[in-house]
């Protein structure tokens, strides 16, 4: 088997964004494995030179030039890392070059606008969001429930919480999630605390196998984790999801980016930050 290539995420700050990008290109290509870096906070021409250093000698241990892929503000710290011997690919220059000669407007090539805390409303919405989520985790208080923008529900271990997690963070989504159990199935109606709330509820489900699994992780050999007692509970949640309306997903073999986004737009929700 081929030796992995080194692809380095180079950036003066988090590194959230190089990732992302970089991460989503490489994985087009199937037949190449890529040991991934990550490089955040080169602010200086030092630490750009020590960057270099790293590449290089990553390079000559690997057989294989690096890629390197930077979303470096700053031209000149962005020019020191581009002399390392990679293939260096630029975000700033093939992104917003392009639309600096579109707008005929020079950008500002400021470090941290897409995640700077000077922008307090996006900060501020990330943590009150968030503040929220982890306050209405799996039913455990239903104050202010009715804030929420988004309920989801679902038997335990579908998956409501990292998805949760995921809108408030991403998205700035106040979603709260409450587990449906034996008892709620037994009455053959919603929870009297979620009734009034019909309109924001949106379910999750998966496949009960892959539910057993999970559930034998956390308590392996229970009652709880049983195939039988998975399929009952996952049959029953469906069940009673189409009885009262609620649209669901199914989240087994999607993941939680993609559950997210997919409730963001059916449930139509608002996105605060970006």
């Amino acid at each position: 088997m081929a030796r992995p290539r080194t692809a380095f995420f180079v950036s003066d700050r988090t590194g959230i964004t190089a990732e992302m990008l970089g991460h989503s290109l490489l994985t087009q290509f199937d037949g190449v494995r890529f040991n991934e870096v990550t490089v955040p906070f080169v602010d200086t021409l030092e630490k750009a030179r020590e960057v270099v250093a790293k590449i290089n000698q990553q390079g000559a241990a690997d057989g294989e030039r690096p890629i390197v892929i930077s979303t470096l503000a700053r031209t000149e710290i962005a020019q020191a890392v581009g002399e390392a011997d990679a293939l260096f690919l630029d975000c700033f220059e093939i992104f917003i070059s392009p639309l600096e000669r579109e707008l005929g407007v020079r950008a500002s090539h400021a470090i941290g606008r897409s995640h700077s805390v000077a922008d307090f409303v996006n900060y501020h919405h990330r943590i009150e969001s968030v503040n929220y989520t982890l306050s209405h985790d799996d039913g455990v208080s239903n104050r202010d429930l009715p804030e929420a923008d988004v309920i989801l529900i679902g038997v335990s271990r579908c998956g409501k919480t990292p998805t949760c997690l995921y809108l408030s963070m991403q998205y700035g989504i106040r979603a709260a999630n409450y587990p449906l159990i034996p008892e709620d199935f037994s009455s053959t109606r919603l929870p009297a605390q979620l009734r009034p709330l019909r309109g924001k509820l949106y379910g999750l489900t998966i496949n009960p196998e892959r539910l057993q699994q999970i559930r034998n992780e956390r308590r392996p050999g229970s009652q709880y984790a049983t195939l039988a007692n998975c399929e009952f509970e996952v049959r029953e949640a469906e069940a009673l999801m189409r009885q009262e309306g609620i649209p669901f997903l199914d989240a087994t073999s999607k993941s939680v980016e993609e559950l997210a986004t997919t409730i963001l737009q059916q449930a139509k929700l608002v996105r605060r930050i970006y």
